[in-house]
C-alpha cells in the first residue's frame, strides 16, 4: 500500500471512531455538562502522556471559549500542586485505559477534597470510571495505527469528546462571538470585534472644503486628501459628502458644464457618521447595507474627526 493509501485509511478509521462516539453519549455528558456549567471555581482538566496533550488542548478550548479551565499533570500534584485545587472547582480525568495508575492515585485527593469528578476513558468499567461522578465513554474499536498499539483513534475520540463539552457550554452559557474576542484580542477575530473607528480613522489633512467651490477647484482637493472624498462644511459643520463617482458622475452628466457646478450641486447630504468608539465590525456592516466605501467620524455634535475607509477596515 501506498503511502496515500495509508494516510486515507488512517483518516478514515478515526473519522468512524469519532462517529462511532455518537451513540455512546448519554445522561453523564447531560451530566457533565452540568457540572462544568454550574462549577464556581475552574475546571481542572488531567491526564498522562497523550491524554495529558488532549487534555491540554481541551482545558485551552474551553478556557477560550468562556469556562475557566487549566491542565495539571497528576504527576505534578505529589510535588506541590495539589495547591491549586480548590473547594468549587470540578476535575475532568482523562485516560484511554482508565487504569493510569499515576492518574488514579491523584483521585483519592480529588475525592477527600470532594470535588466532582468526570471521568474520560474508553472503559466504562475501569477504575476511573467507578470512582467517576459521571464518565463519558470514548472507547473505539480499534487503533488507526496498523500495530493497533499508538494511541490515534482514541486520542481523536478523546479530542472530539472535548469539544462536543466545549460547544454545548458555549450553548448554555449563550456565549457571543465578542466574548470570544475578548478572550482572543490579538487573532483576526478580537482585532475586527473590538477595534473601533477612532484606531484606524484617518485624521490629517481631512479633504475638506466649502460647498460653494467650484467643482473644478474640488477636484484638486478631492485628490490632494488621497481618500477619494471631499467633506463640505459650513462653519465647521458636515453639510454634505463628494466622492470620486459623484465627480465622474457629473462630468458625463454636464460635460463642458461642468466646471460651472459647485459642490453642493452633487453632494450628498446626509453622509453616514459614527462616533469614535464604533466597532469595526459595525462599520462594515454599515458600509455594507449602504453600499459605500467611507464612513465620516463626528462627535456627538457632529464635528468632522476622521474618516474611516474600506482599506482601514481590512485588518
Amino acid at each position: 500500500m501506498t503511502a496515500k493509501k495509508y494516510a486515507i485509511q488512517c483518516i478514515k478509521d478515526e473519522a468512524e471512531a469519532v462517529m462511532g462516539l455518537i451513540p455512546q453519549i448519554d445522561d453523564s455528558f447531560e451530566e457533565a455538562v452540568e457540572l462544568m456549567y454550574g462549577c464556581k471555581g475552574k475546571i481542572i482538566v488531567t491526564g498522562v502522556g497523550k491524554s495529558g496533550h488532549i487534555g491540554a488542548k481541551i482545558a485551552a478550548t474551553l478556557s477560550s471559549t468562556g469556562t475557566p479551565s487549566f491542565f495539571i499533570n497528576p504527576l505534578d500534584v505529589f510535588h506541590g500542586d495539589l495547591g491549586v485545587m480548590a473547594h468549587g472547582d470540578v476535575v475532568l480525568a482523562i485516560s484511554n485505559s482508565g487504569q493510569t495508575d499515576e492518574l488514579l492515585r491523584f483521585i483519592p485527593m480529588v475525592l477527600h477534597m470532594q470535588i466532582p469528578i468526570i471521568g474520560m476513558s474508553g472503559n466504562p468499567k475501569s477504575l476511573l470510571a467507578k470512582y467517576s461522578t459521571c464518565h463519558l465513554n470514548v472507547s473505539v474499536e480499534k487503533e488507526a495505527c496498523p500495530l493497533n498499539l499508538a494511541p490515534t483513534s482514541s486520542t481523536m475520540a478523546q479530542l472530539a469528546m472535548g469539544d462536543a463539552l466545549a460547544v454545548a457550554l458555549i450553548e448554555k452559557r449563550n456565549f457571543q462571538p465578542r466574548d470570544f474576542a475578548q478572550y482572543h484580542p490579538g487573532g483576526e477575530l478580537g482585532k475586527r470585534l473590538l477595534t473601533t473607528a477612532q484606531d484606524v480613522m484617518h485624521s490629517d489633512d481631512m479633504p475638506v472644503l466649502p460647498p460653494e467651490m467650484h467643482l473644478g477647484e474640488a477636484i484638486i482637493l478631492v485628490s490632494k486628501g488621497k481618500l477619494g472624498l471631499g467633506i463640505a462644511e459650513v462653519n465647521g459643520e458636515i453639510v454634505g459628502l463628494i466622492t470620486d463617482g459623484d465627480i465622474r458622475r457629473a462630468m458625463e452628466k454636464w460635460q463642458a458644464e461642468f466646471f460651472d457646478h459647485t459642490v453642493s450641486d452633487i453632494m450628498t447630504r446626509t453622509p453616514k457618521t459614527v462616533l469614535p468608539e464604533t466597532k469595526i465590525t459595525e462599520i462594515q456592516r454599515i458600509m455594507n447595507k449602504y453600499k459605500i466605501h467611507s464612513v465620516l467620524v463626528t462627535d456627538d455634535s457632529r464635528h468632522l474627526l476622521g474618516v474611516v475607509d474600506h482599506y482601514s477596515c481590512m485588518i
